[in-house]
């Protein structure tokens, strides 16, 4: 269930990826925060360099890897305006990183790149549990996931 302190990280997500969008990236946002509700680290996209790889969820797991214990990195939530695409679902259940809570599904944003008629990504849009089954994972949330539509609409239309 998301709750009021998931919403206040999720909306910082949703911050983060206009400000990516901003800079001429594509908007993407995302949160680490500890089990005491420590923001952690935050990251946008950095893929407009041409390295596909630079994703938040991909950077926070490499993070978490280096500075947080195995039982700390269990216990953190990881906050993101999209649900991860399969590589950081990956790199999170490698590095043994608790819940996920999102703003927009992979199955959403695919739909809403195909109504813009942006070709599909090289990597197929699968949810988060069917490449990381044990990590518990709330989203969309109505509403924020509105916002981030808005967000892929004007990256992709240019403005």
């Amino acid at each position: 269930m998301v709750d009021d302190t998931d919403l206040t990280h999720l909306h910082r997500c949703v911050a983060l990826a206009r400000a990516a969008l901003e800079a001429g990236d594509e908007p993407f946002g995302s949160v680490l925060v500890a089990a005491d509700g420590t923001v952690l680290v935050e990251d946008t996209n950095h893929v407009a360099g041409g390295d596909a790889t630079r994703h938040p969820e991909f950077a926070i797991a490499r993070w978490a890897a280096e500075h947080l214990s195995p039982a700390e990195r269990a216990a953190a939530t990881v906050y993101t305006s999209g649900e991860h695409c399969p590589m950081c679902a990956a790199a999170h259940g490698w590095v043994g990183l608790g819940r996920i809570v999102h703003a927009a599904s992979a199955a959403q944003l695919a739909g809403w790149l195909a109504e813009l008629g942006v070709p599909p990504a090289p990597v197929r849009p699968l949810p988060v549990r069917d490449v990381a089954p044990g990590v518990p994972v709330e989203g969309p949330v109505p509403g924020l996931d509105e916002e981030v539509r808005a967000l892929h609409r004007r990256y992709h239309r240019g403005g």
